[in-house]
């Protein structure tokens, strides 16, 4: 065998070594921090089955008996996550193009950038929410401005990756034709993108409804206020009927989802 094709096998198997190596080396992580956490504790699991159908005996039949009452949250919880998503989208595409290497006009406006949508990103909506409920009372707009300054963060990092994974050759026609910086990022770059800001955009919003919910569990209004009211006062019946009017919501959100995707392409 001629040397230049045993080279090749010799790397070939040296690069499924490491990859062995690298795979198994997760592997052993994931099932370690799976022990420390208690996934892998039968008896302990076991002891919980039986108030997992207790609850769920508690549950049912679901009570409608109020749904009338949910609308006006329900409604609220969608305004919250297209608001939020919004205001995601307005700020992430400016702070993406400064983010990304190849649109930024600077590397501290670059570093400044990147740190903005990491400290954006790093604090949960979660926790957000219930500062802004500190801030200016309940109702849906501490829940706009938890969703909405945490998916600038999520939504600025991916925008300014597929910045920066755009193709150089219109960038470059677009420069040696005359454009100034602005021309070429809205005629060079834009138009590259858009399809992955409409995926993201939208992506974002599924998601924006999923956490509205919870956002209505620490006072941001919306029908997680109501699945929060229903919990403390132990109404199990009325818990599993709004448990099912929010799978209902989401699975109606997530097929628009799937439309306008479809229509963006």
């Amino acid at each position: 065998m001629p040397q230049e094709y045993t080279d090749i096998l010799v790397e070939q198997q040296r690069r499924w070594r490491k990859t062995l190596a690298l795979t198994a080396g997760i592997v052993t992580l994931v099932i370690g921090f799976s022990f420390y956490t208690g996934l892998f504790d039968p008896q302990r699991l076991s002891e919980g089955i039986p108030s997992v159908i207790s609850l769920m005996a508690e549950g049912s039949p679901p009570d409608f008996s109020t749904a009338g009452t949910w609308l006006k949250p329900l409604f609220d919880t969608l305004a919250m996550s297209i608001a939020g998503t919004a205001i995601a989208v307005f700020f992430s595409v400016p702070l993406g193009l400064l983010a990304a290497r190849n649109t930024t006009p600077h590397p501290i406006v670059y570093q400044m950038a990147r740190t903005i949508l990491n400290g954006l990103r790093s604090v949960p909506e979660l926790i957000m929410g219930i500062l802004f409920v500190a801030a200016v009372g309940f109702g849906a707009l501490p829940g706009v401005l938890a969703l909405g300054l945490h998916s600038i963060g999520m939504v600025g990092k991916f925008i300014s990756e597929a910045i920066e994974h755009v193709a150089d050759e219109p960038l470059e026609a677009t420069r040696s034709a005359g454009a100034t910086p602005l021309q070429v990022i809205t005629h060079g770059v834009l138009p590259q993108v858009f399809p992955q800001i409409s995926d993201v955009t939208i992506y974002r919003w599924e998601y924006n409804f999923r956490a509205s919910t919870v956002m209505g569990m620490v006072g941001a209004g919306g029908i997680g206020f109501e699945l929060m009211g229903s919990l403390r006062l132990m109404q199990y019946q009325e818990v599993s009927a709004i448990l099912l009017v929010i799978l209902g919501a989401v699975t109606m959100v997530d097929a628009i989802g799937i439309h306008l995707r479809k229509r963006f392409k």
